[in-house]
């Protein structure tokens, strides 16, 4: 008999101990008994029954584990590890963050398998006859899908729904199977498909450098401007890991960056590239996971939780973009992927790469400080010039369709040039408030207190902090008055204001609602770079690593509001998209230029980022930190709490303020708060935060474990929804 210590997925901060009568080895899944329930948990230990658990009565009488799910460990030691520090950095339930790791079907307790079921066509459904008979688009398109052969259950639900699958099953037009997953192929004996372009100087240098030091950790911040060449420097120095055998991870920030970012490396290498992303399938990502962890493929590209992929052979991990806020989770176990790639890259012993042309401060600052090995691109790369960022007053200027007169003459030279040109709004919809014109009260989402945004192709109000949606009123629910009018501009009304200024020329949107759909991006993008559409409208989205080689004019509108947050880090954020935004023109043999539309000419961050670049203002930010002692000058915690009651949270927090009060002289550590989050009520909830400060992370970090089990027995805490975020990015 032994006892097996289990990693149960509840918020409870320890492990429970069960009894088996197999030895259990650590790193593999258990199915257990916890109280009504039966959950699948991971082995942390397992340990022989001399040191039977006692108290005062005695042994104590264990429960036996239901299950075994694995025969051997499905994750090795470095991710047992790695979860151990996660637990610890992050203070989370070690059970939960076992949960986080492991993909979704896992977590259900499924079997690994090399094979899946599978839909087919019949024999009847082959015949054109029968698909001849078909009326329905979706049940045509189902079957279309299936002609070439048998496609997984799972991936064929993802894009039609069960009423159409039931369908065609109903009319014996198609048919259940099993298939085998197919061969990643090999990837350790490749042929370079493509001879590797010249390196310029720049390039050389930094793939020297990062060439010199294989098989060791070694972190590099690659600090190239947009269109310096920065994929090119990974596809050379992941040539030589591949050839020794070895795996490389790249995290990119965004699923519409994965496409491209495949592409280009299978063209190279001519092997097939494992992804891994959110809009795939349970089964498909675990197919890719079970690939990596047999060493079956050697190139994985992945979004934030790709981080978590097993490696057979690890040999490189790249995180491109580095600076991207979609690397930090906001919910549930809050890590930063990138900072956990450093964790990981250090346990693995293999060279890490940091790649962005705006690196994050915390970023610079290690780089600066010699942490971090500083490699620099400054030249862009085949020969292309710089943007020119340029600013445009708009103060008493007429707007049509929110841009001002000059803007419009300008855009109109690029285009008849036959260029493209970039116009970005961070605001989708059609307009960002609808209000009365005789009382001027705004029809507000009353979970949130914000004002509804107007969706005019939907005909329909939007929250864009709680999701809520509704009809658009014909009367003010005030004052009655059928006088409601829309005010602000968002990416819809924005199209449409283009649409008559333009009348002749193609344009699209793409943002979230505009792009909603498997492939919908890729096809735009692909679409965009084919020429088929000369204006482009966006948000953010356009802002993060795509190749435009014929845009050469970005407008940007409305970036004023970004200039004045209460957020520390807003004009890091804003520097960052500003500069990311020019990146997108001249990246092929036509200069390019950016206007920035705005109220406050005169703003010193605008005025330094157009004179100085982006590299200086990073500078004089740390300096300004400095002074201020804010991160990456010192290290932050906060706790966050909500409820529907705003007393209540409000008196939680100051009760977490008091436990941590004892010892704040000792940890030397500050408080903020508590105080309301950026955006106050959400779902019907009132949201504030308590902002603790240490200049030392190993003081914030003791102080924190210290008292967090007096918080947790707090009376208050079971009330209240709360929740603790080391290393905050975002107070919204």
């Amino acid at each position: 008999m032994s006892i097996i210590d289990v990693a149960v997925p509840v918020p409870l901060r320890q492990t429970f101990s069960y009894s088996s009568e197999q030895e259990v080895a650590a790193g593999a899944r258990v199915l257990v008994p916890f109280g009504r329930r039966q959950l699948v948990g991971v082995v942390i230990a397992c340990r022989d029954n001399v040191n039977l658990l006692a108290d005062d009565d005695g042994p104590v009488k264990l429960k036996a584990i239901a299950e075994v799910l694995d025969q051997s460990p499905l994750f090795d030691s470095t991710l047992i590890t790695l979860a151990e520090w996660l637990s610890g950095y992050y203070h989370h339930p070690i059970g939960e963050v076992w949960s986080t790791i492991m993909p979704s079907k896992l977590r259900k307790g499924a079997a690994l398998s090399d094979h899946e079921p599978a839909l087919m066509l019949s024999d009847k459904g082959k015949s054109a006859e029968a698909v001849a008979a078909l009326r329905g688009k979706k049940q045509q398109q189902c079957m279309a899908l299936l002609e070439p052969g048998p496609v997984a259950t799972e991936e064929v639900k993802a894009q039609y729904s069960a009423a159409v699958i039931k369908a065609l099953q109903d009319k014996a037009l198609i048919e259940t199977t099993i298939i085998n997953n197919p061969p990643a192929g090999d990837w350790q004996h490749f042929t370079l498909q493509q001879t590797p372009p010249t390196a310029s100087t720049e390039q050389a240098v930094a793939i020297a450098a990062i060439n010199q030091q294989p098989g060791q950790f070694v972190p590099y911040l690659l600090d190239g401007v947009t269109g310096s060449g920065k994929t090119e420097v990974y596809l050379q120095v992941i040539e030589p890991v591949l050839k020794q055998g070895k795996q490389v991870l790249i995290l990119v920030p965004e699923i519409g960056l994965t496409p491209q970012t495949v592409g280009r490396f299978e063209r190279r290498f001519g092997v097939t590239v494992g992804v891994l992303h959110s809009q795939m399938t349970d089964t498909a990502r675990l197919r890719v996971w079970q690939q990596s962890r047999r060493g079956e493929i050697g190139i994985i590209i992945g979004t934030r939780s790709a981080i978590f992929t097993p490696l057979k052979s690890p040999g490189m991990i790249i995180v491109d973009e580095e600076h991207d806020e979609s690397f930090k989770q906001q919910d549930g176990l809050r890590y930063h992927a990138r900072d956990l790639a450093v964790k990981r890259a250090h346990s693995e012993q293999v060279p890490l790469i940091l790649g962005s042309a705006t690196p994050s401060l915390e970023s610079l600052n290690n780089a600066l400080n010699k942490r971090y090995t500083h490699l620099t691109l400054q030249q862009r790369a085949g020969g292309a010039s710089h943007t020119q960022l340029k600013v445009l007053d708009s103060r008493d200027q007429p707007l049509h369709a929110g841009i001002a007169q000059g803007l419009i003459n300008i855009m109109r030279s690029h285009l008849q040039q036959g260029n493209q040109v970039l116009v970005f709004l961070n605001r989708r919809g059609f307009a960002p408030a609808v209000l009365c014109h005789h009382c001027g009260q705004t029809v507000d989402c009353k979970s949130c207190d914000r004002p509804f945004t107007y969706h005019k192709s939907q005909g329909r109000l939007q929250c864009h902090h709680c999701g809520a949606s509704r009809k658009m009123p014909t009367h003010c629910g005030s004052c009655n008055s059928d006088d409601l009018q829309t005010s602000g501009i968002g990416t819809e009304q924005l199209e449409q204001g283009l649409g008559k200024l333009f009348p002749d020329v193609a344009q699209v949107r793409i943002d979230s609602d505009a792009v909603k759909g498997k492939d919908k991006l890729i096809n735009r993008l692909d679409e965009i770079n084919a020429r088929q559409y000369q204006l482009l409208v966006g948000t953010q989205i356009l802002s993060k690593g795509h190749h435009f080689p014929h845009v050469t004019l970005v407008v940007v509108l409305d970036c004023d509001g970004a200039l004045f947050s209460a957020d520390f880090r807003a004009a890091e954020k804003l520097a960052q998209l500003i500069t990311q935004l020019a990146g997108r023109a001249g990246r092929a043999n036509k200069p390019g230029e950016m206007w920035l539309q705005t109220d406050n000419p005169g703003h010193p961050l605008l005025q330094d980022l157009i004179n100085n670049g982006f590299s200086h203002f990073a500078r004089q930010a740390l300096q300004e930190r400095k002074l201020a002692q804010l991160p990456p000058m010192s290290s932050q915690a906060v706790f966050r709490g909500e409820a529907n009651d705003s007393s209540q949270v409000t008196h939680f927090l100051q009760q977490v303020r008091q436990c941590y009060s004892v010892s704040a002289s000792v940890a030397q550590g500050s408080f903020i708060g508590p105080l309301p989050c950026l955006i106050e009520k959400r779902q019907g909830r009132f949201r504030f935060m308590l902002i603790m400060q240490c200049q030392q992370r190993g003081a914030l970090h003791s102080w924190l474990k210290h008292h967090l089990q007096d918080v947790e027995s707090l009376p208050l805490a079971s009330k209240v929804r709360w929740s603790l975020d080391v290393d905050p990015v975002d107070f919204s």
